[in-house]
């Protein structure tokens, strides 16, 4: 295999805020695929690693040893390779681009592609994004990774049965290898009018109007019921079946909790690892307690799987659009693609809750704010917006929330250590709460 450049090696990649696997050592980064487009390519990068395990593959799109800027026309190229359905041809594989029936609205016209303006968004999470012409926005996955992709799954599902708080689908790019499954390599959807993301809405909120913040938080229970009602919609199709829970599925929950325990109690050291073992009896007995117990009683369907305020779009009318349907990145792609609660979701926008309200009392706020007691209200009235949680919906809620904390710890600790503090403290909250 070919060396890459020397902008993509070992030290740049693991340096991106997309790079999944920053706990691994990398060994080499090399070309295990290209195929060209416009000036430069569209290039598969094959990342290895010193314990020996399976190497990762990873897009790069290419031009002059170097990442696209905003201007050089890549993105605009992968656009028309979409709406042409075309194909572009590697080594070992092939990019194949596929239309969606928003296409005709939003692009109706290929050769429009050559004028749109490209802005590369400077948010950057497990996948790059770039809008073009403010009307159409290119989602490029960064980690390729074999199977049907969630995000363009669910995206796709939701446009079908007519839920319309979600951008519409214009295309996608998938990689088909000359061996094994394909990936999908890209997503294009239309670009929503929006004043940016629920998380920034709610940071201001709770500058000039805390009581406002309270309001967000009930349409966001709407929101949030609405999107599950959609996504339980179709029980009959076997890629998105609702039901009651099996005492498999729970197991897996179980399974799964305490695998972000244990994650979590590797990810941190000192007195903060001490204070996790300590906690750590505690809160296996309370996975087993709770999920063992949710079997024939808990509710299952297709669900987000990554559900915070960064993923809902505040929109020019006040209202919400949900984004980003790829799932927690660390998780498996199958295991982001079975059926979970949809509690789960709901546990993740009351952590995202809990980040703002807590990064608010630290930081800037309005007069008087008390992060405990501003939560209170708030989940309360997400929660009514939602139609309400049962006395077992509410411990099966609490052990989501605790789960996600455990997550939370892991991905500050890899990502962002100087927020650690917070889902430290949420641990011992939660765990306490009995």
């Amino acid at each position: 295999m070919a060396e890459t450049s020397d902008t993509l090696t070992p030290e740049w990649i693991v340096s991106q805020r997309w790079f999944r696997s920053k706990q691994r050592p990398v060994t080499s980064v090399s070309e295990a695929d290209s195929a060209p487009l416009r000036d430069g390519s569209l290039t598969v990068l094959e990342v290895a690693f010193a314990d020996g395990g399976d190497p990762h593959y990873y897009l790069a799109p290419v031009i002059e040893g170097r990442e696209p800027r905003d201007g050089d026309g890549v993105w605009r190229a992968l656009v028309a390779v979409i709406a042409d359905e075309a194909e572009l041809s590697g080594r070992r594989g092939h990019f194949r681009g596929t239309r969606a029936s928003a296409m005709d609205v939003l692009l109706p016209s290929t050769p429009g592609a050559a004028a749109l303006d490209e802005r590369r968004l400077g948010v950057e999470q497990s996948n790059s994004s770039v809008v073009l012409g403010e009307r159409l926005i290119l989602k490029l996955y960064r980690r390729l990774e074999p199977g049907l992709n969630p995000d363009l799954e669910v995206s796709a599902f939701l446009a079908d049965v007519g839920f319309a708080d979600t951008p519409a689908l214009a295309g996608y790019l998938t990689y088909e290898p000359e061996h094994g499954q394909s990936a999908a390599a890209a997503m294009l959807q239309a670009v929503v009018s929006s004043s940016g993301d629920a998380w920034a809405s709610m940071l201001e909120a709770l500058v000039d109007s805390p009581e406002s913040g309270i309001e967000m938080a009930a349409r966001i229970g709407d929101l949030t019921a609405r999107l599950h009602a959609a996504l339980a919609s179709r029980p009959e199709d076997p890629d998105f079946p609702s039901g009651i829970a099996t005492p498999e599925q729970t197991a897996r929950w179980r399974a799964g909790a305490e695998q972000q325990l244990a994650q979590a109690l590797t990810a941190v050291s000192g007195p903060a690892h001490e204070r996790f073992v300590s906690l750590a009896p505690i809160i296996t007995a309370r996975f087993a307690d709770t999920f063992g117990a949710s079997a024939g009683e808990a509710s299952v369907s297709r669900i987000h799987g990554d559900y915070h305020l960064g993923q809902l779009l505040r929109t020019t009318d006040g209202g919400f659009t949900v984004i980003d349907f790829e799932g927690e990145p660390a998780r498996p792609l199958a295991e982001r693609r079975a059926p979970g609660s949809p509690l789960r979701d709901v546990a993740g926008m009351l952590r995202s809750l809990d980040y703002a309200a807590r990064s608010a009392e630290t930081g800037a706020h309005a007069p008087g704010f008390e992060a405990e007691a501003w939560l209170a209200r708030a989940r309360e009235a997400l929660l009514a917006a939602y139609g309400g949680i049962g006395s077992h919906e509410g411990r099966l809620l609490a052990a989501f929330e605790l789960e996600k904390a455990c997550y939370e710890v892991r991905y500050e600790a890899n990502n962002r250590p100087a927020w650690l503090w917070l889902p430290l403290a949420a641990v011992e909250r939660l765990a306490a709460a009995g």
